[in-house]
C-alpha cells in the first residue's frame, strides 16, 4: 500500500522524525526489521498490529530506551540513532507506557513537576509546565492527591500529564486505552485531540481500533517486526494483508 497524507501541507513539510531501515534483534529474535517511517509536526498516526508485532519495541527504539541493531533515526534531520532516552526527552521526543508507574508517594502535582524539572526545556518553569499539563489532562482537581490512591483512568491521565510536562514535540502513546471502559476511553480521546491541536505530533499504539480511528489521520499496521500497511485509516483496515495478520481473517 502506498503511503498517503491527508493535507498538502503535511505532504510538503519536512519530517520532524524520520526512520530508515530500523532493525532490532534480541539474539535470534528479530523484533524489528527494515522499518522506515516519517512523522511530520502535528501529525496523528495510529499503529495497530497483533501482539508481538514489534509495536512497543518500535517506540522504545525511537525514544532511546535501547539502540537499534540497524538503521538510522533522524530528528529534524540530525542523526540521533542510539541517543539515550533522557536526551531524547530533552529534545522533545517522549513516550507513555502501557502500565502507568507514577511515584506513588508523591502527589499528582509533584509527579508532573518532577517530569518538568528533569525532562522539560532548560530554564523552563517547572511549576507552570506541570500546571498546564495537569490542566489539559483534567487533573487539576486531583493535584494534591497522592498518586498511589488514583484509579486506572486517573493513572493513565497522570502518565500523559507527566509526558506533556516535558514540553514534547512528539508524544508516543503505548496503549493508553487498555483496560478502560468505552466512556473512560472517550475521556482520553478528547485529551489526545487537544494535544494534537496544540501542534504536538502523536504516534499512538492501540488495540481499541474504533477509539484510535477517532484521532488518527494515518494508520500503520505492523506484523512480525515489519510495517505491512501505511496510509489512510479505512484503506489500511480494508487491506487484505491487515485483515490476515491483524484481524485473523483469511483472504481468498
Amino acid at each position: 500500500m502506498t503511503q498517503s497524507m491527508t493535507t498538502e501541507g503535511a505532504q510538503s513539510a519536512p519530517p520532524i522524525l524520520s526512520v530508515s531501515g530500523l532493525g532490532k534483534s534480541f539474539g535470534a529474535v528479530h523484533a524489528l526489521s527494515q522499518v522506515s517511517f516519517d512523522l511530520r509536526a502535528g501529525e496523528a498516526v495510529g499503529i495497530v498490529g497483533p501482539n508481538g508485532a514489534g509495536k512497543s519495541t518500535f517506540l522504545a527504539a525511537l525514544t532511546g530506551a535501547f539502540a537499534p541493531s540497524t538503521g538510522t533515526i533522524l530528528l529534524d534531520g540530525t542523526d540521533v540513532t542510539g541517543t539515550p532516552a533522557e536526551i531524547m526527552c530533552q529534545r522533545g521526543v517522549v513516550r507513555t507506557h502501557q502500565i502507568p508507574r507514577p511515584f506513588g508517594g508523591l502527589t499528582v502535582f509533584e509527579n508532573a513537576r518532577l517530569a518538568a524539572s528533569f525532562g522539560g526545556p532548560e530554564n523552563g518553569d517547572a511549576d507552570a509546565l506541570a500546571y498546564d499539563a495537569l490542566k489539559l489532562c483534567r487533573m487539576l482537581p486531583l493535584a494534591n492527591t497522592q498518586a498511589d490512591r488514583l484509579g486506572l483512568l486517573d493513572r493513565k491521565r497522570l502518565e500523559m500529564a507527566r509526558a506533556l510536562a516535558t514540553s514534547p514535540r512528539v508524544i508516543l502513546l503505548d496503549e493508553v486505552g487498555g483496560g478502560l471502559t468505552d466512556a473512560e476511553a472517550e475521556v482520553l480521546v478528547e485529551i489526545i485531540r487537544e494535544i494534537r491541536a496544540s501542534g504536538c505530533a502523536i504516534v499512538w499504539i492501540e488495540h481499541i481500533v474504533h477509539v484510535l480511528l477517532q484521532v488518527s489521520e494515518r494508520l500503520i499496521c505492523m506484523d512480525m517486526g515489519r510495517i505491512i500497511a501505511d496510509g489512510e485509516p479505512q484503506a489500511v483496515m480494508r487491506d487484505p494483508a491487515v485483515m490476515e495478520a491483524y484481524l485473523g481473517q483469511g483472504v481468498t
